[in-house]
């Protein structure tokens, strides 16, 4: 049973800590180097679509696929057979996607083996596709990683997860030592095996700064490559994507890490998926995660054609033909059974009616 407080409340939830009111300072509302400005925006000529400060990107902002992961998560869709997974593999590859996430091969010998099989694709085909997969913050699912990446002969970013909200905290009875010692034991563990590591913080929009110090902390301490910053309920707006991006970067400068690379994963619980995640690159973050048509867990994730299409038109990246994000678009509805809408803004039936 879960436990409450003597007045009722969930002493979980009402810890939880909203970064969309969280009003940064003035100096605080900088991009980092290669933005534009805050007092240039209102120059930014609106006839070519240059609303986000993308034009003096240092490099293209980065995209992983994230379909094969959190996208067969969901209840709607299905875990595809091996052989469309790698046809999924190369339509992501015929997109610009830049990275894949391959799953948690600890969650089952299926998991472990397609697993396997896709990353050995990658290498033998020679498709231009980073290979990553996810795991627990334990030695044993980073293991299972590394297995992987052994049979694959090819390098592995393991993107171990951890929950950074108070409600998870509170059911799960963590305290913020345990949380430090499970990062630090990741750490440790990828390490051994060769493997750089991004520690994904789940549930970042809603955490506080104090346990996201914490975690990022242990992150640093521990040699974390990267850092993946979360929307795992898709509750984040605009400004409170701004806010946390900027938290983050102002703690790793004090850290001693003002280098570590940023991730952004987001949902679309609010339809605000989509801009959430062109407003994390926006503001600097350097990859962002996707899955084809926006499946996922609940009502999905950012879409990533779609995600493709608009950083493309903002100059953040190469843009890619409309054509073949349709053909993608096609490749992932026969793979997971997920019918596109009439409406879709890239594949659907009414793009092609006057």
């Amino acid at each position: 049973m879960q436990r409450m407080s003597t007045d009722g409340r969930d002493p979980g939830a009402a810890a939880l800590f909203d970064w969309n009111r969280a009003e940064p300072a003035p100096a605080e509302r900088r991009l980092p180097p290669g933005g534009v400005p805050a007092e240039a925006w209102a120059a930014a000529r609106a006839e070519d679509e240059a609303w986000l400060p993308f034009e003096r990107a240092a490099r293209p902002v980065e995209v992983l696929d994230e379909t094969l992961r959190d996208g067969i998560q969901g209840v709607s869709t299905v875990n595809p057979p091996s052989a469309q997974k790698i046809e999924l593999l190369q339509a992501m590859a015929s997109v610009g996607v830049d990275a894949v996430n391959l799953g948690i091969p600890a969650a089952g010998s299926r998991q472990f083996e397609d697993a396997c099989l896709l990353a050995r694709e990658i290498v033998s085909s020679r498709l231009p596709l980073a290979l990553t997969a996810a795991a627990r913050t334990t030695a044993a699912d980073i293991e299972e990683v590394a297995r992987v990446a052994e049979r694959a002969g090819a390098p592995m970013v393991v993107y171990a997860f951890i929950g950074s909200s108070p409600i998870r905290h509170f059911v799960e009875g963590w305290g913020p030592d345990f949380l430090a010692r499970s990062v630090e034991a990741a750490g440790r563990a990828a390490a051994a095996a060769g493997l750089p590591f991004c520690l994904v913080a789940e549930d970042a929009t809603r955490a506080p700064p104090g346990m996201l110090h914490t975690l990022f902390r242990a992150a640093v301490d521990a040699g974390a490559a990267r850092l993946c910053l979360c929307d795992t309920t898709g509750h984040v707006t605009p400004p409170g994507v701004a806010a946390l991006v900027a938290f983050a970067r102002r703690e790793l400068a004090a850290l001693g890490a003002p280098g570590m690379e940023l991730d952004w994963h987001g949902h679309n619980d609010r339809g605000l998926g989509l801009s959430a995640a062109l407003w994390a690159a926006a503001c600097g973050v350097e990859r962002v995660h996707a899955t084809a048509l926006g499946v996922g867990e609940r009502v999905g994730n950012s879409c990533l054609e779609l995600l493709l299409d608009n950083l493309g038109r903002l100059g953040a990246r190469a843009p890619v033909p409309r054509e073949r994000l349709a053909a993608y678009c096609a490749v992932a509805s026969r793979a997971l059974a997920w019918p596109i809408p009439p409406d879709h803004p890239i594949a659907g039936a009414l793009t092609r009616r006057g």
